[in-house]
């Protein structure tokens, strides 16, 4: 008979004293987890009145989600559905808010529709002879502007469909894969007639239309190579001349340009005036008349989202994110002066304002929290629940609790993380610890609900989540923590980030030393397979869509900022720090028993990443290992099986090789329709 490790024996007794109301409750399990409702895409009418909104829940049997599209008063109540089965994607209201539109697929090409906000059925508006990519609504609702890539030719679609179709990397608008040029148009409601505004071999990005339409701002760059994001600029077209006029030169990539509702100016978005630096992305403001640009939102450190100018172009209205929270923030233009305007703790995202910027609608979620939509006004914070998704989950399920706790770490560094804790956890007992690494690097654990961290909960695991230094969301000197330009690289002070927080953690007497786990994805897979070559402390480890050789890795993925910042060079200038910095270097090392997981059609971080990794594992023979290929998946996984199956055999992995314990599944409960397929066959 196993020996019973005491924390076991200790939790049992603690689950048995728990309070009636508690007891009722149940761990949370990966079902639980698939079968939330995620609420998400709000939008807020003009007049502030109305909120749209999409509702997705789990269809089993079809290996999906199922979307539906609804509305709902900006005050509350019952919600009513508002789009057919037929669904759509980028939805939006006119600025008049008597439409709304959105893209939807006919005939394999995405188009326009609109329907009114009054009622009726999405009536097709465009029919442009190739996909339709983003779009903009004319400031007066008279013309939607929209982005589209160039069609190939009668002869070139024949040729292509009889096999013409060898791709020729880098060259033209390919990239690694087939590429087409993309141009601006744009569609007049009234005449029904669409124009092209931009004839050029680039690559056009995001956009925005002047409040006179007399001027549209882009960014576009001419190469499709995977590391050339840096090459977007940002341009000025002058509708009425028909020219368009270079306003930046420089090696950083701008994005999301948003004029001011005066016309005399507009902000971007980059993190830095002339070079790609690994730093948050700051606000800045452009002149285009005299091509001055200036500063914005230096007075404000961590991570900006979704800027929205005040109707009197003083102020800019943004989501922010610093350390583990996220709020609503207020800039004044001339003084650069930040004011958040909200204090929650948790994690809040304001989707949409009403066109005086008076109110909002926007999700909320924090540790225990499923997200859900809110409304409020503006100036005086006065939340509105809209919609409550999951209200099952408070009932029914035994949640871990939270704490944001800080340690001291390597060069001076204190790194913030969340520990997590399972319901009824007596102080002072130490119980097994799952280490969890974000992706990114510039990824970051905010305060918000997170599945797997109530299961591992109810298995009886302590969580600690690091935001190690490379993390998006703090300073940005934490930012640039993990660059060469800083003395460190990646997995060298992160590395110490990490295990400095376990050590603290132990030293607190709530993880027991002898029963560690690690688990991570993406950069969560690259410095979980290194943290397994550098020691022997963790018993397991579950590593997925990571990179654990840089120099194979080069030209396949993504590796700009390998090269500028967290190695430095390229493998032929700088050929042992790429050996010195890749874990297959170390795989020798290994005696972590190790989990891997990749999706075969990953593009970030490429799939014969793990097979190497696990190949050598394998030859070595020092430790258990196995590795899962997911047919069709990319680098985020999609189909529900497959993220049940990642989920379950992570779990009795780590049961096993932490606990000792052979571990399966609850068999996951029939559907309706299997239920009445199998009553039948019965008959």
């Amino acid at each position: 008979m196993k020996k019973i490790p005491l924390f076991l024996l200790v939790i049992g007794l603690v689950y048995g004293i728990l309070g009636a109301e508690e007891t009722q409750r149940r761990p949370m399990t990966v079902d639980d987890a698939l079968n939330m409702i995620q609420i998400r895409n709000p939008l807020i009418s003009p007049d502030g009145d109305w909120v749209f909104y999409s509702r997705s829940e789990l269809d089993w049997d079809k290996n999906k989600r199922k979307t539906k599209y609804y509305m709902v008063s900006a005050q509350g109540g019952e919600p009513f559905q508002f789009i057919g089965e037929a669904g759509g994607s980028a939805f939006q209201f006119s600025p008049d808010g008597k439409f709304l539109s959105f893209r939807r697929t006919i005939d394999k090409f995405s188009q326009i529709f609109l329907m009114p906000t009054s009622g009726g059925e999405g009536i097709q508006l465009t029919k442009h002879k190739n996909s339709i990519g983003s779009y903009k609504w004319a400031p007066d609702s008279t013309q939607i502007f929209f982005v589209a890539s160039e069609p190939r030719s009668k002869e070139e679609e024949k040729e292509y469909k009889a096999g013409n179709d060898a791709i020729f990397v880098d060259e033209g608008p390919n990239g690694q894969n087939q590429g087409s040029y993309r141009n601006l148009w744009v569609y007049d409601l009234k005449s029904k007639e669409e124009t092209k505004l931009t004839d050029e071999k680039f690559l056009l990005g995001s956009f925005d239309v002047s409040p006179d339409k007399k001027q549209i701002i882009f960014t576009a760059r001419t190469s499709n190579r995977r590391n050339d994001g840096y090459q977007s600029e940002i341009y000025l077209y002058d509708l009425e001349q028909k020219k368009k006029v270079r306003l930046t030169e420089n090696n950083s990539p701008e994005s999301s340009p948003l004029w001011s509702p005066d016309g005399k100016s507009f902000t971007y978005l980059a993190a830095d005036d002339q070079e790609w630096l690994n730093r948050n992305s700051k606000l800045w403001l452009m002149d285009p008349a005299a091509k001055k640009h200036r500063l914005l939102s230096g007075k404000f450190e961590g991570s900006i989202r979704g800027a929205t100018w005040t109707l009197d172009s003083h102020f800019l209205l943004f989501n922010g994110q610093q350390g583990t929270n996220s709020n609503l923030y207020r800039l004044e233009v001339v003084s650069g002066q930040v004011t958040q305007l909200t204090h929650v703790i948790g994690t809040m995202r304001v989707s949409g304002f009403s066109r005086n910027r008076d109110k909002m609608v926007y999700s909320f979620t924090d540790f225990d929290t499923p997200s859900d939509l809110y409304s409020s006004t503006v100036d005086s914070f006065q939340p509105v629940r809209l919609t409550e998704g999951n209200p099952w989950v408070e009932k029914e399920l035994l949640l871990a609790s939270m704490e944001v706790i800080r340690w001291p770490s390597k060069n001076g560094f204190e790194i913030e993380g969340l520990f997590h804790l399972p319901a009824g956890y007596k102080s002072g007992t130490r119980i097994p610890l799952m280490v969890n690494i974000h992706g990114g690097p510039a990824g970051c654990f905010g305060n918000s609900f997170r599945s797997i961290y109530h299961i591992y909960a109810g298995l009886g695991y302590a969580s600690l989540s690091p935001n190690v230094r490379g993390s998006s969301g703090y300073t940005d000197k934490l930012r640039e923590g993990n660059t060469v330009q800083s003395g460190d690289g990646i997995g060298k002070g992160d590395y110490w980030d990490l295990m400095n927080g376990v050590d603290f953690v132990i030293g607190k007497d709530q993880a027991d030393p002898d029963f560690l786990a690690l688990r991570g994805w993406s950069y969560g897979g690259i410095l979980g397979g290194w943290t397994i070559t550098q020691t022997d402390r963790f018993k397991s480890a579950s590593i997925g869509a990571g990179v654990y050789d840089w120099t194979s890795e080069y030209g396949p993925g993504f590796n700009h900022d390998v090269r500028l910042w967290h190695i430095g060079g390229t493998p032929w200038e700088n050929p042992q720090a790429w050996r010195e910095q890749s874990a297959l270097t170390f795989v020798n090392n290994v005696k972590t028993p190790t989990l891997l997981l990749h999706g075969i059609n990953d593009p970030t971080d490429t799939e014969a990443q793990s097979m190497m990794f696990f190949v050598a594992l394998k030859d070595i023979g020092k430790a258990p290992t196995r590795y899962i290929r997911f047919p069709r998946e990319p680098h985020g996984f999609r189909e529900p099986r497959h993220q049940r199956i990642r989920d379950v055999e992570e779990i009795k992995w780590m049961q096993k090789y932490v606990l000792g314990v052979d571990w399966d599944a609850p068999k996951r409960p029939l559907s309706k329709k299997a239920k009445e397929e199998a009553e039948e066959e019965k008959k």
